[in-house]
């Protein structure tokens, strides 16, 4: 059996971090939703918000959160060996 090695793209890669940038961004304003939905239906006073410039707690969820989707998605990208498009015309076009 040949064992398919994936190539290391540059591209491929840069995209991986890029997307697992924006998928971080996207769940910690999601927790951040959620977690401020908590806090005002049973009052707790979880510190996490939306503002995490003014926030330690929710500065280092998010940097968490980032390193978290961009090693997931770089992990990813250097697992799976990249798609190659198949040049070959099936038979029934020829037949029309």
């Amino acid at each position: 059996m040949v064992e398919i090695t994936p190539k290391l793209s540059i591209s491929r890669l840069l995209g991986a971090i890029i997307v697992g940038i924006f998928v971080a961004f996207f769940v910690f304003f999601g927790i951040a939703l959620l977690i401020g939905l908590l806090n005002d239906a049973f009052g707790a006073n979880v510190p996490i918000s939306v503002q995490f410039t003014e926030n330690v707690g929710s500065a280092i969820l998010l940097v968490v959160l980032i390193i978290v989707f961009v090693a997931a998605f770089c992990w990813k990208v250097l697992t799976t060996p990249p798609v190659t498009p198949e040049f070959e015309i099936p038979e029934t076009i020829d037949k029309f």
